[in-house]
């Protein structure tokens, strides 16, 4: 069942902005350029918090098993590399 909370109102400025109550925005982790979908549907706007990956952290794992596939079994196939490519994003899925 879904937990519901206690509303909180907020006014658009003149620029078109608006303030997220902090309540909210601590419970969701949404700090200084968090990056949040917004969607019109009817008479209401939805927020949605955007959870963009890290992809310099990613390519850096990437890169760390293919130098470590490379110490242990030598030079390494465009297919093996291929293969290390595809294990990690089965992994991130």
């Amino acid at each position: 069942m879904a937990q519901y909370e206690k509303a909180d109102v907020t006014v658009v400025s003149s620029k078109g902005q608006l303030v997220i109550p902090r309540s909210i925005r601590e419970k969701l982790k949404i700090g200084p350029k968090t990056k949040l979908l917004v969607y019109g549907y009817q008479d209401a706007i939805i927020l949605k918090k955007l959870e963009v990956p890290d992809v310099v952290k990613e390519l850096k794992e990437i890169y760390r098993r293919v130098d470590t596939r490379i110490v242990k079994y030598g030079e390494l196939t465009d297919d093996e590399i291929n293969e290390i490519i595809q294990e990690h994003r089965r992994k991130r899925s």
